[in-house]
């Protein structure tokens, strides 16, 4: 038995044991991953939910925190960050409107064009949230060192960097 053994180790030894032939190294990093993935999602979801959000909301609001005061952005820039269709980003915000987490205004440097601010409201959500999740995050990581997270963050962006990037 190997020191710190997982539920990953015990199933890559037996997948080892019925087929030698094949390389499990893969299994050994991604199947931790994907363990690693549920439990940042129970994570994430719990830190939403004190401050109210869904998921999807904390994702514009959160677009629209970092972008700095006045805490606004056009729907372009709000796609780019978030990654949704352009219809799915209409009804977002219309969705956070009606809650009162952000407000529309006409763009002053184009009349045809308008900006999405965040209200108070949703920037004290939004707050609250990220608040929540960096201590949960921190949590998470516990187990390594300082030098240790910097480490995996750093392979974890090399590996990223390779599926993000188009292809040649």
């Amino acid at each position: 038995m190997r020191e710190n053994e997982d539920e990953v180790d015990r199933i890559v030894d037996a997948w080892q044991a019925e087929r030698p032939d094949l390389d499990f190294a893969p299994l050994q990093v991604l199947s931790r991953v994907k363990r690693l993935a549920k439990h940042l999602d129970g994570a994430r979801r719990r830190a939403f939910a004190t401050a109210e959000l869904e998921a999807w909301e904390f994702d514009v609001l959160a677009a629209l925190r970092r972008a700095g005061s006045p805490y606004e952005l056009g729907p372009k820039a709000l796609l780019t960050q978030t990654l949704v269709s352009s219809g799915t980003m209409t009804n977002r915000i219309d969705r956070l409107s009606e809650r009162g987490l952000v407000d529309r205004r006409a763009d002053p440097s184009d009349g045809r064009s308008v900006l999405v601010q965040m209200t108070a409201e949703g920037l004290d959500r939004v707050d609250r949230a990220i608040t929540e999740l960096t201590a949960a995050e921190h949590l998470l990581l516990g187990g390594l060192t300082g030098a240790e997270g910097k480490r995996l963050g750093d392979l974890l962006r090399k590996l990223a960097v390779s599926f993000d990037s188009p292809a040649p």
